[in-house]
């Protein structure tokens, strides 16, 4: 991989892809995408939204709300299951953990969507991969 940002729907997807392709190759620990601080108008706090997926697992911090909009966003991913949701007291929100058992184009839409659904981006956000 040369290019690790993308801003477009079309570049995203390509990358969200070859980034979990090679993920997936290198047997890596966690492959991390996030929202480039001036693309988060999400309102949602300091640390803007990523997601990060883990072998089969996608990773993801929601609100509430949020967690609301991904079980809604995971009815039309039915190879997608929520495994675990944690809520620490001393923390706002839920950490979910999704298990993702479909190849790297599947794993992209689900990333770009939940990006535009779930945390309610802008068609224009510019993303990274931090992490692969």
């Amino acid at each position: 991989m040369t290019r690790f940002d993308a801003a477009t729907e079309d570049e995203r997807l390509k990358l969200f892809a070859d980034a979990a392709a090679a993920h997936r190759a290198r047997s890596g620990d966690v492959m991390t995408v996030d929202v480039d601080p001036d693309s988060d108008d999400t309102e949602g706090g300091e640390v803007p939204p990523w997601i990060q997926l883990a072998g089969t697992e996608l990773i993801l911090d929601c609100t509430d709300e949020e967690l609301d909009r991904l079980k809604d966003l995971l009815s039309e991913f039915p190879e997608f299951r929520i495994d675990e949701l944690v809520s620490p007291e001393e923390a706002e929100g839920t950490n979910a953990v999704v298990t993702a058992r479909s190849d790297a184009n599947r794993v992209a839409g689900f990333v770009e969507r939940a990006f535009r659904e779930v945390y309610e981006l802008d068609a224009e956000y510019q993303a990274w991969v931090t992490a692969i």
